[in-house]
């Protein structure tokens, strides 16, 4: 028997080393699978911002190389003068992280809605929302160490935004810990990649 079993082994190193393979080694493909797909997963990966498609924003355009990041977001909207929806232009709402924060009109944000009245730069509903937003991120941070708190947020708002508004949305950001900010561009034409400005 153990003979047997002998000469079927060499045999078998025979034929391996005239070139003749008669069995796969299913450990080696399977690696040789996973070294592919992470090589496609890194070369095919995107990265960019979901935007919900409106008429009411349309960001700057820019030649930035900055890839976007995954961070916290302001939307700040801008009635469009073609708009058809009987909203007229100066109006427009805020968003923090896709839900809506408040309204605003002829392009201020009310003063109730500020600590200081219409002088004030704090922006109290918004300051709450980007609050939570932060304490959401920091709670998840301390359980998932893929997830850190960097204090980043990113602003999409209309080219033709007032600066007063955006001075106002990034004040109230810094009172809520996001020191840093991006704003989101698009890609102009011929630029190489990227869709992001630093502030």
């Amino acid at each position: 028997m153990l003979y047997k079993k002998l000469l079927r082994r060499k045999r078998r190193k025979e034929r391996e080393a005239a070139g003749e393979i008669t069995g796969l080694n299913l450990t080696a493909m399977m690696d040789m699978f996973t070294i592919i797909l992470v090589f496609l997963l890194k070369s095919y990966s995107t990265s960019g911002i979901t935007m919900a498609a409106s008429g009411d924003i349309a960001p700057p355009l820019s030649n930035t190389r900055l890839a976007p990041k995954d961070t916290i977001s302001v939307t700040v909207t801008r009635c469009a003068s073609d708009n058809e929806r009987g909203c007229r232009p100066g109006q427009g709402f805020v968003f923090v992280m896709d839900k809506q924060i408040m309204p605003y009109e002829d392009d201020r944000i009310p003063a109730q809605l500020k600590d200081g009245g219409d002088n004030g730069m704090l922006v109290l509903p918004l300051l709450e929302a980007l609050r939570k937003e932060v304490d959401k991120v920091k709670y998840i941070a301390q359980y998932n160490p893929a997830v850190q708190f960097t204090g980043e947020l990113s602003v999409i708002a209309d080219r033709k935004m007032p600066y007063r508004i955006l001075t106002e949305v990034l004040y109230t950001a810094g009172q809520a810990e996001l020191d840093s900010y991006r704003f989101v561009v698009i890609k102009a034409e011929g630029s190489d990649e990227g869709e992001h400005g630093e502030g």
